[in-house]
């Protein structure tokens, strides 16, 4: 009996057991291993990361000048509502003074009994001073029917007024919409970029800050120049970049007449503030923020966005350049800057870069205007 409860013995000690165990648990890992390097994604080399942070800053850019002409036409359609909101109160105001007066007419007409005239005739112990009431009587009588007609043309104007306000606020609404879209695709693109770059290391970044400052022609590292290679700045001017001065080409410039030489010298006094999305100066601009307060200064109120700006003058082709002259970038007209003469201009490049002199030759070129 006690060799039938006794367990059946394995062919193989315990030692060599644990040690097929321990075999086969190494093989396991390394087959996991093996198999899961041969999925992982490579990572990107620094050329890699630049050229998609490049692109990113480029689709922020094009959302930006999109959120540019969003906010304008918004404002636009908010004037026109406060504008349609005020004539409507005048209106009304109207309005009611108009009934006022047809409440004291009808008043008076009660008080006197409302008596057919041939009665009052009959009645009366003076004619003659009872034709001369009638007279009055007419006379109030057709300031009765102006003021009947003028209440019927407040209350139709007053209509009017309620159906455009309705239409502007719709429009109102609709770009208010548009604005917080084009604010997430471009909060969205630069969190992207900030997010590659931080996953470089010391190494990486270096050699991506100098490839960085070889393309812009600053001969500076991109922290040297401006802290941040990605920036934190928002529409309402505020930043955390620093930002020096150190653009060079401050020698003078022959421009084409007095308004260009005004921008120009608008436009140098600007060097060095940061990029901000949506910024429009005086401590921060973007691209077409810059150029539209340069040429402010100098009397000519340009369009907000590059892609009317573009439309805003003569257009010149890039061998007819001349200081003073706005030039294009990229083949959706999403960059501008300020022609100075040389090949160079000076524009707010992007996120963490400031307002510099550079070649235009760094962009791929979409076209030139003449405004002054």
């Amino acid at each position: 009996m006690a060799a039938h409860r006794k367990s059946k013995q394995s062919p193989l000690g315990g030692s060599a057991v644990r040690t097929a165990a321990t075999l086969a648990l190494a093989s396991a890992a390394t087959a996991t291993l093996f198999e899961g390097s041969g999925h992982a994604d490579p990572r990107p080399t620094t050329a890699q990361v630049k050229a998609k942070v490049d692109r990113l800053y480029e689709e922020a850019e094009v959302a930006t000048e999109r959120y540019n002409g969003a906010k304008e036409k918004a404002d636009e359609a908010r004037k026109a509502f406060d504008r349609l909101r005020d004539e409507a109160a005048r209106r009304t105001a109207r309005l009611n003074a108009a009934r006022d007066g047809l409440g004291a007419m009808a008043a008076a007409q009660y008080r006197s009994g409302g008596l057919d005239p041939a009665v009052q005739l009959v009645l009366t112990s003076d004619p003659d001073q009872y034709l001369e009431r009638a007279a009055l009587a007419e006379k109030a009588g057709d300031r009765q029917a102006a003021a009947v007609t003028a209440v019927r043309r407040e209350l139709a104007a007053i209509r009017q007024l309620r159906g455009e306000s309705a239409g502007t606020l719709t429009a109102l609404r609709e770009h208010e919409a548009e604005l917080r879209r084009q604010k997430a695709s471009v909060t969205g693109r630069l969190a992207e970029a900030r997010t590659l770059l931080a996953r470089l290391t010391e190494e990486e970044r270096a050699r991506y800050e100098a490839a960085v400052a070889e393309r812009d022609g600053s001969g500076a590292p991109a922290s040297a120049r401006t802290g941040d290679p990605v920036g934190t700045g928002t529409a309402d001017g505020s930043t955390t970049t620093r930002a020096d001065r150190s653009s060079g080409g401050r020698g003078p410039v022959t421009a084409p007449n007095a308004r260009a030489a005004e921008a120009i010298s608008f436009a140098r006094a600007q060097l060095g503030k940061p990029y901000v999305w949506g910024a429009t100066g005086p401590s921060a601009y973007d691209c077409s923020g810059l150029t539209q307060a340069a040429w402010r200064a100098a009397g000519i109120s340009l369009p907000r966005t590059t892609y009317t700006q573009i439309n805003a003058g003569q257009r010149v082709s890039r061998s007819q350049l001349a200081p003073g002259d706005l030039v294009f970038f990229y083949s959706g007209i999403s960059h501008v800057g300020l022609y100075i003469g040389g090949g160079q201009m000076i524009h707010a490049p992007r996120p963490g870069a400031p307002v510099r002199i550079a070649p235009i030759d760094e962009m791929p070129f979409a076209g030139a205007t003449r405004v002054g």
